[in-house]
């Protein structure tokens, strides 16, 4: 299943609604620059491993590319596409003057000691420091890197450019000029765009169930403010397993539990489901935060949730999204839902820039009204044109960056 392809049956769907014109499409549907590298690394026993690196630079339409860094087993080109055309569609559903990109190595970071993933990013980075920079190409924490892949990677860059430029990468530890509210921001963002979205269909989190697909940054983060709101989380998983309860978990138990174990395995007072059975819950909320095309034209005629909230990037597929919406499931899209993420590193790179940093109090006050106003436009064109949220998220983006595209006129 090419994940790039769906992507691109997302933007067809969309175009004829946004009156794109024919040469705007055309654009968009190639990145403008990929980049593949081979990543020699010295391992800890002396021999030398070869990893695969990629960067995909989609659309500078809007501004400099902006996009996370994965470290994962499956990353490929056709998935790194993808993501980077998501990241650029992402970045203008928001209003963020920002294009967009993605990165990742083909890597499988829990087989890897500290040591070793240090030097990885440090190649990556010598390989990739010609084409970034805070007024090129922006990169982030993604699937499995964090704050401190990013440290090694500014510190990488900053001996080869002879200087430091904290702006290069943005999710970086606080101590190298990282902003306050990163951590949460993804799922914070998704809490604020869910709780306007819950408001126009008028329920009350606090009679409402929940389950969620993935305890990293952004799944475990989003089950704990879903919980502190109010809702009932029935159900987490992490890669390897899910645990269930209809009587509702208690989530910062869980989350101690994943900590000290390593694993959701044996979690007590629960039952032991898989992914796939989490998914076709009982459940008013769904919230898919793990990988993409977790609900496909198989399983979506099961699906029992009332709202999907997309955390994960495109979790869902284009036949899915079909089913779904004829059987009235309301999706919230990833491309609205997570960009909470994004809008925050926007924040920590104007930061950098004007090297004057914000409270967190100061970040969220400003991610608020970003995520609030970006829904109620989504929700206003979905229900002016009569049709899904999704559909509706890539008519607003798509008219933001053709606007772009033809300002810049004819060359």
């Amino acid at each position: 299943m090419s994940v790039f392809n769906n992507a691109l049956e997302q933007l067809r769907k969309a175009a004829g609604l946004a009156k794109l014109s024919a040469a705007v499409i055309e654009q968009l549907t190639k990145p403008e620059r990929s980049l593949q590298f081979s990543l020699p690394v010295v391992m800890d026993n002396g021999e030398v491993k070869v990893f695969e690196g990629y960067r995909v630079q989609y659309s500078s339409a809007r501004g400099p590319y902006k996009g996370g860094l994965r470290y994962h087993p499956k990353t490929n080109l056709d998935e790194v596409k993808a993501l980077g055309f998501w990241m650029a569609i992402k970045c203008a559903v928001v209003g963020l003057p920002l294009g967009g990109a993605k990165g990742g190595i083909t890597v499988d970071p829990k087989k890897l000691s500290k040591s070793e993933l240090e030097k990885l990013t440090r190649v990556f980075a010598r390989q990739l420091a010609p084409f970034i920079g805070p007024d090129k190409d922006i990169l982030a924490p993604d699937v499995n890197t964090n704050p401190e892949v990013m440290g090694w990677f500014m510190d990488e860059y900053a001996r080869i450019v002879g200087r430091q430029i904290p702006g290069v990468v943005t999710g970086k530890p606080l101590g190298l000029g990282g902003s306050q509210g990163r951590v949460s921001a993804t799922a914070r963002g998704g809490l604020y765009v869910l709780t306007e979205l819950l408001s126009k269909l008028k329920l009350n989190p606090r009679k409402l169930t929940a389950a969620v697909q993935g305890m990293g940054n952004v799944g475990g983060t989003m089950a704990i403010l879903l919980w502190q709101a109010g809702v009932r989380v029935v159900a987490m998983s992490d890669s390897s397993t899910a645990v269930y309860n209809s009587k509702g978990l208690s989530v910062a138990a869980v989350e101690a539990y994943k900590k000290e174990s390593g694993s959701l395995q044996g979690y007590p007072g629960s039952q032991a489901i898989s992914n796939d059975k989490l998914l076709l819950l009982p459940v008013d909320v769904l919230v898919p935060a793990a990988l993409e095309n977790q609900i496909t034209k198989d399983n979506a005629g099961k699906i029992k949730a009332r709202i999907i909230l997309e955390m994960a990037n495109g979790p869902t597929t284009p036949e899915a999204d079909v089913k779904l919406a004829k059987r009235g499931i309301v999706v919230v899209p990833d491309v609205l839902a997570n960009a909470g993420g994004v809008t925050v590193s926007y924040f920590e790179l104007v930061q950098n820039l004007q090297q004057y940093y914000w409270t967190e109090g100061e970040v969220l006050a400003k991610l608020k009204p970003i995520m609030t106003q970006s829904f109620k436009q989504v929700w206003q064109r979905a229900e002016q044109l009569k049709i899904d949220l999704r559909t509706a998220a890539y008519v607003v983006a798509l008219e933001k960056i053709s606007q772009a595209i033809e300002a810049r006129g004819k060359h």
